[in-house]
Formats: C-alpha cells, sequence, structure tokens
C-alpha cells in the first residue's frame, strides 16, 4: 500500500488560478463601479486584501469582519467614502469571483491519475457559495470525495479543526496516510502540522521559505505528487486512458 491514501488539497492557486479568477472579478466590479482599472488601482486592493487574509490565518480578525470591510477600506484609500458602498461592492465582487473557475494548468490530468490510488478531498477558506460554484464548474469536484470550505466548518486554516472535521467526515482515522497539500506556508502547512499531519508545500515559482516551518515535501507541479503518492506498480500505470475516474 501507498503511504498516502488520503488527500487533503488547498483549492485556491493549488487546484484553481486564483490569481486569474481575481483579476477577472476584480476588473469586472471596478468597471461596474465606474472605477478605474488601471494596474495601480487592482494593486491597490490586493494589498489591502491580502494583510485582510494575512490576519485572518493569524486569527487577528474573523472572515465576516474581512469581508465587511475590505471593499471599504480600498474606497477608503481611494479617497471615497466606503461606508454602505463598501458592502455592496463586495457582494458583487463575490458573485463575480463565483463565475470564474480557472484552473491551475494540468490540475484534472492529475487529480484523475492520484483518484486512481487515493481519496481526494479540498480543505479550502473561503465563502462556500463561491468555492463551492468555482470547483463544480472546474471540474475539480468530480474526483473529489468531499470538500470542506471553512466558512460551513465555522473556522479557518491553519485552525486544525478545519483538519479534524473533515477527517471526521471522510471516515479517515490514520492520520499517518494522510497528506495536505497546498500553496500557503501558513494556512496549509502549518494548519497540517497543527492537525498532526504530513505537509506538501506547493511552490511552483520556487519561492524561498522564510519562515521557520519546515514541511514534509515541496513540490512545484502537481504530477510531482506521483512518486511521493504511488507505489511503483502504480506509476506504471500513470497515463493509461480510460480508467475508472473520468470526467
Amino acid at each position: 500500500m501507498a503511504q498516502y491514501y488520503c488527500i487533503l488539497f488547498d483549492a485556491d492557486n493549488t487546484l484553481l488560478d486564483f490569481d486569474a479568477a481575481e483579476n477577472k472579478a476584480l476588473q469586472e466590479t471596478l468597471e461596474h463601479y465606474a472605477l478605474p482599472t488601471d494596474a495601480a488601482t487592482m494593486d491597490t486592493y490586493r494589498q489591502i486584501n491580502s494583510r485582510l487574509w494575512a490576519s485572518l490565518e493569524k486569527g487577528e480578525i474573523r472572515r465576516e469582519k474581512l469581508l465587511a470591510e475590505r471593499f471599504a477600506r480600498f474606497l477608503k484609500a481611494l479617497g471615497m467614502d466606503g461606508k454602505g458602498k463598501g458592502a455592496e461592492m463586495n457582494q458583487y465582487y463575490l458573485d463575480r469571483l463565483a463565475c470564474h473557475p480557472d484552473l491551475i494548468p494540468g490540475t484534472l490530468e492529475a487529480l484523475n491519475e492520484l483518484a486512481e490510488v487515493a481519496t481526494l478531498a479540498v480543505v479550502s477558506n473561503g465563502v462556500q457559495r463561491v468555492q463551492m460554484q468555482r470547483i463544480q464548474e472546474s471540474g475539480v469536484a468530480g474526483y473529489m470525495e468531499d470538500v470542506f470550505i471553512s466558512e460551513k466548518l465555522g473556522a479557518d486554516k491553519p485552525d486544525r479543526r478545519c483538519f479534524d472535521q473533515a477527517l471526521r467526515q471522510l471516515g479517515v482515522e490514520n492520520r499517518s496516510h494522510v497528506l495536505v497539500v497546498g500553496d500557503s506556508l501558513n494556512g496549509d502547512i502549518r494548519g497540517g502540522q497543527n492537525a498532526g499531519l504530513d505537509t506538501c508545500w506547493y511552490n511552483p515559482s520556487s519561492a524561498e521559505n522564510t519562515t521557520a516551518l519546515k514541511p514534509t515535501y515541496e513540490i512545484r507541479s502537481l504530477t510531482e505528487l506521483y512518486p511521493i503518492v504511488m507505489e511503483q506498480e502504480e506509476l506504471q500505470n500513470v497515463g493509461i486512458k480510460n480508467r475508472k475516474h473520468s470526467i
């Protein structure tokens, strides 16, 4: 038996191309509200949003406050009154984001192979309706035993409760056979370690790890999971057509 028979994937910038989806949704939102769509304006939003999500992962704010404040802070940074309009803009942005199920290239092909040898599930921070729509429409859901979104779980990664609840619902008891895969050192790697799980840092840009966190593995593409997860005979079957999982 392979070392890992359950893989818990992050969604954004691990399976789904969040950067591409965010860019489209943000541009559509700014256009809808007749705001500038130049690079500097969009970068202002991204910086504010990134800081808020970093605070969320550190437990400094709650998700509800993040969603309520990010566009209000953005409008204030543009010299505008964000009261009232910020919440409206956030709702419009989420509606647009849900419509962009962009994938990291090669995701479905990798999931098709991995689903042959392991139980796959998603554990993602985010808004339930938005993440579920993107995961469904992207085709990712077809390979997953289940999808766990922080809003519904009532906790955000790196809180171990996200992983505890997922494993409990999946019926997985032996944590030594579970691998957490994600791009966020704090959310995914720290979160997996908090839950006593092995972790794999998805790092396609070969970014430097400036933290004290030491993931069990580091990969630049999802296909690098094959030798980590698969037995030798299973590796020999990679690429064979008409296997049991298809979309």
